[in-house]
């Protein structure tokens, strides 16, 4: 993983914890969850969705692809509330390199974890 992935993918918590879920949905190169079931997702859960502490974006649980080409990762990220801190609301996607340092991201689902 590079810092670059990083970045995207806090990009993605920063939109997400905006509530920016149209932009979402239109920058994931293959939309899995519509900006309409991300914000269900996200109302559902019942709290307000925070921005995580930096380090959270160092120690991501993620696995590369097999095979994979380009590269691509599965990523689970954990979401953070202003009620809980760190929850056990997970974003789970996937990080393909498009091209060297550049990130697309696909929002696969929000779920309990």
């Amino acid at each position: 993983m590079t810092r670059l992935m990083e970045g995207a993918i806090a990009t993605t918590v920063r939109l997400l914890v905006d509530g920016e879920y149209d932009v979402l949905e239109s920058l994931s190169s293959d939309c899995r969850l519509t900006a309409e079931l991300m914000k269900r997702a996200v109302d559902e859960y019942g709290r307000t969705l925070t921005t995580p502490p930096t380090d959270a974006f160092h120690n991501l649980d993620a696995v590369q692809v097999d095979g994979a080409q380009p590269p691509r990762w599965s990523i689970r990220f954990p979401l953070w509330t202003a009620e809980e801190g760190e929850s056990d609301l997970a974003l789970f996607m996937t990080a393909t390199e498009s091209s060297p340092g550049l990130w697309d991201i696909e929002i696969d689902g929000i779920y309990v974890d």
